[in-house]
């Protein structure tokens, strides 16, 4: 099952006549994920709740002859967010190739210190909205007939740090799971779904905790490539797992670190 390749070899490597949203798309990883799938010939749609930092992110798209369009919602909101698939069942004539769940955020608290507050935002915010969006998508995805779905995780979602909340790690760890289950009850409907998760990425976000030289420090000690990762190193992968090339690949995670998470204790 899943679509295959039996066009050209630069269709395979192509997005050209598809479609796609982009959750948080105005910054950081989300905006270079819109570019990079842009860049590549897709029409995209992104959303992001800040609607200055949207509206310029939209005016750079447009002078560079992007095809992108933007809309202001709130993932957290069930409302927003059903009126946010049901925009983009309209602008795309109901069908959708691609979805990134790009959205996620983190409390920098220790777990005494959570509230039950805390816990059900990051829980809606990086889990629920992931799925719900999922499941909205479904019908637009399915009558796209070749279909993409990317979960946004991260390393923490398989190893344990100290720099992110126990409560961000445990919806990461459960969106390496959606992504497998997803990929094997799915696969019928022509839908892959895969999962990107990047280690330590200089974006807004990261370099709050980049700031200070200890923990630059101590992460990169970690890295076997030595350095902090760039936002289009993960957006490259995100763009491949969509193109027809990637074809055969469901149900994987697949981590944009440097090697952090497969680094062992080094005495020489």
């Amino acid at each position: 099952m899943g679509e295959t390749n039996n066009g050209s070899k630069s269709s395979r490597w192509s997005l050209q006549g598809m479609t796609a949203l982009v959750t948080g798309g105005s910054k950081g990883i989300g905006y270079a994920i819109v570019e990079e799938l842009a860049q590549l010939g897709a029409t995209v749609h992104t959303c992001a709740r800040n609607e200055a930092e949207l509206s310029e992110s939209l005016n750079k798209w447009t002078t560079k002859g992007y095809r992108v369009t933007g809309s202001v919602c709130d993932v957290a909101s069930r409302l927003e967010r059903e009126e946010l698939i049901a925009r983009v069942s309209s602008q795309f004539n109901g069908k959708l190739n691609i979805l990134v769940n790009n959205v996620g955020t983190n409390i920098p608290k220790q777990t005494l210190d959570f509230t039950a507050e805390d816990f059900a935002f990051l829980m809606n915010t990086n889990l629920e909205s992931c799925f719900h969006l999922s499941q909205l998508a479904h019908p637009l995805l399915k009558a796209s007939e070749a279909a993409s779905i990317i979960f946004m995780s991260s390393v923490s979602g398989l190893v344990a740090t100290n720099i992110v909340s126990v409560i961000y790690s445990a919806t990461k760890g459960a969106i390496n799971q959606v992504t497998k289950n997803l990929a094997c009850e799915w696969a019928r409907d022509n839908i892959r779904t895969n999962c990107v998760a990047p280690g330590p990425i200089r974006t807004p976000l990261g370099e709050k905790v980049f700031k200070e030289e200890k923990v630059r420090h101590g992460l990169i000690s970690g890295i076997p490539l030595g350095r902090i990762g760039e936002a289009e190193e993960v957006s490259s992968l995100v763009a491949f797992l969509c193109l027809p090339a990637a074809s055969y690949i469901t149900g994987q995670t697949i981590y944009v670190d440097g090697g952090f998470t497969v680094n062992g204790l080094h005495v020489f």
